[in-house]
């Protein structure tokens, strides 16, 4: 048994994150923890919201609420939704929390300690009208690089070009819309990253394993241009983590707040600690601190060196976790874990367009589990996840998706031979016949499946793993159809019992090979069969063997509906506005 910590790119509180955030860290991640705790290992699996800077500022204006009531609300309504599409979170945490405050005034002040942060007089934009410095989101205006015209005053959304706001063309204020802006001197804080390029090159380059889309954007921010450039880690905010240095005050930083993108990451580690002072961690060993329970999983010297760390996020995220919050680790000095692999997505799009959470466009969770079970949705977004290149919803490939895999392969499967077997045999696995060579033949050929698989899985390879999966599914619907127990019945009940049971035995095979894409369904599968989830089958032969002659069980109720015409009309129409975020 291994020890694994998972981390999902923590979602920023400014509302209902839409499936395109969902598929693009915290659903792959799950997939993931989930499968790794079928396979015995131990698994602290850590998420949050990211509640600081000025998209939380911002979204709580445009609601008419006070930034800290805005946040906790949104919290808890982020949190829901995690339950609702089952997201299996060990702690869901707030990077608002005075662990991670405290976590973070202690990282500036050692990063201090080791010459990595500089003071520094910046020319920041002000606002006349809006009587204060504007902080990057707070402007927008004209990419330079590509001419999209809502581009962000630190990043464009649309090239994700990193960018200072004095770049865009035609900038105005996102409080008020005015354009009377001017540079003003301020005073700063820089994390000095360009100290730390060639350890930070070195440590990227070691990581042969990591997905080429990750990599690829590490290597593109240290090398591309002028290089690894020097990042400001302070704003003119009301709204976030107290600049001090560790404990004390830090002269000539007052009323200044850290840079959401410097306490984010560092949330990880907190939630870490949250999670054991909300009393859901094991007991600490006798003698020992609380801390020493959270400590294991994030110090080398306290136990962390067997951890493998494992990071998921959507590639616009990749800057900050390969060089940023890796020079925080690094360049602190203290033994902290750094990340061992970061799975990283392109984006999902939505029919013809992109997600988007700031305009209100494509499909929100809330607005996703209000039509359809969760279940439904995790099939699809894992099964199209975009890792190799961007991908695209369509309503017509929902549809498709759903009704083939789930509705006709997984679903017909467990309807028909659980039905069959009530009609003929009763309740309860048949006793009669043995195993021939068909039998032995799809044995055969599922544990070469479930071998593939299991790789795939390992390997964090997601639509692969969903291939392998439905192939596996396939096979019984295959077996079944060729053998024709329903024929054979007539002729030869004995064999047809045979035929049954084995088909039978595939259900909680299917359960729980099944449970980390679609845990509601495989619940319900072991449910109706009377068996409990054992985790990861011991090899195929075992597993269905599984149900013994006599063993009782329940024909479901449908697993899976079928989306009809109507249905996917209904909805390619009620999404093809956007939503009002002053409604939350």
């Amino acid at each position: 048994m291994a020890r694994h910590l998972i981390t999902s790119a923590i979602p920023y509180i400014n509302g209902i994150k839409h499936l395109g955030n969902l598929v693009g860290s915290q659903l792959p991640a799950d997939l993931y923890a989930r499968y790794l705790r079928t396979r015995g290992h131990e698994v602290l699996f850590l998420c949050a919201t990211d509640e600081h800077g000025t998209p939380a500022e911002l979204a709580a204006a445009k609601a008419g609420k006070p930034v800290a009531a805005y946040c906790a609300e949104l919290h808890d309504i982020q949190a829901e939704i995690a339950r609702g599409f089952r997201l299996s979170f060990d702690h869901f945490g707030r990077s608002s929390g005075p662990q991670n405050q405290k976590l973070t005034q202690h990282f500036a002040g050692v990063l201090a300690d080791q010459g990595l942060i500089d003071e520094v007089e910046q020319r920041q934009i002000y606002s006349e009208t809006d009587g204060r410095f504007l902080p990057d989101r707070y402007v927008e205006g004209t990419c330079p690089n590509c001419g999209f015209e809502d581009a962000r005053g630190d990043q464009c959304d649309n090239c994700t070009k990193q960018l200072d706001p004095e770049d865009l063309i035609d900038p105005r204020s996102t409080v008020s819309g005015a354009t009377d802006l001017e540079m003003r001197p301020t005073k700063h804080l820089m994390l000095r990253q360009s100290a730390m390029k060639d350890q930070l090159d070195t440590w990227i380059s070691s990581k042969t394993d990591w997905p080429v889309l990750t990599t690829s954007i590490a290597k593109k921010w240290l090398h591309d241009g002028d290089g690894l450039q020097d990042r400001g880690i302070t704003r003119d905010l009301k709204w976030g983590v107290p600049v001090k240095r560790g404990d004390a005050d830090w002269p000539g930083m007052e009323g200044k707040v850290f840079y959401v993108w410097f306490d984010a990451p560092i949330e990880y580690i907190a939630c870490a600690q949250e999670w054991v002072d909300a009393g859901k961690g094991p007991a600490p060993e006798p003698g020992a601190h609380k801390d020493s329970v959270w400590e294991r999983w994030w110090r080398t010297d306290k136990g962390a060196d067997d951890v493998r760390y494992t990071q998921f996020m959507g590639k616009d995220n990749v800057p900050f976790h390969t060089l940023s919050f890796p020079a925080t680790i690094m360049g602190s000095g203290e033994p902290w874990k750094l990340v061992d692999y970061i799975k990283s997505f392109n984006f999902l799009n939505y029919d013809g367009g992109q997600f988007s959470t700031s305009r209100g466009r494509g499909v929100f969770m809330d607005q996703a589990l209000e039509i359809l079970p969760s279940d439904y949705w995790r099939w699809w977004l894992l099964s199209h996840a975009p890792e190799n290149s961007d991908a695209e919803f369509t309503w017509e490939n929902f549809q498709s998706s759903i009704n083939k895999d789930l509705a006709d392969v997984l679903g017909n499967f467990v309807s028909r031979i659980t039905k069959f077997c009530r009609s003929k045999f009763g309740e309860a696995v048949p006793e009669a016949g043995a195993y021939g060579a068909p039998e032995e033949a799809l044995i055969a050929d599922l544990t070469a499946r479930v071998g593939r698989y299991g790789a795939a899985m390992d390997a964090i390879e997601v639509r692969k793993a969903a291939q392998e999966l439905r192939a596996i599914w396939a096979a019984g619907n295959e077996y079944l159809q060729a053998e024709a127990p329903w024929t054979t019945f007539k002729t030869d009940p004995d064999k047809a019992a045979a035929q049954v049971r084995l088909a039978l035995n595939l259900i909680p095979l299917y359960a729980r090979l099944s449970s980390p894409f679609v845990p509601d369904a495989a619940a319900a599968m072991l449910a109706a069969m009377g068996v409990e989830d054992a985790g990861w089958p011991d090899g195929v032969p075992a597993a269905l063997a599984q149900l013994a002659p006599g063993h009782a069980f329940e024909v479901p109720e449908v697993l899976f509906a079928k989306i009809t015409d109507e249905q996917r009309e209904d909805w390619a129409t009620r999404f093809a506005g956007t939503r009002d975020e002053k409604a939350l």
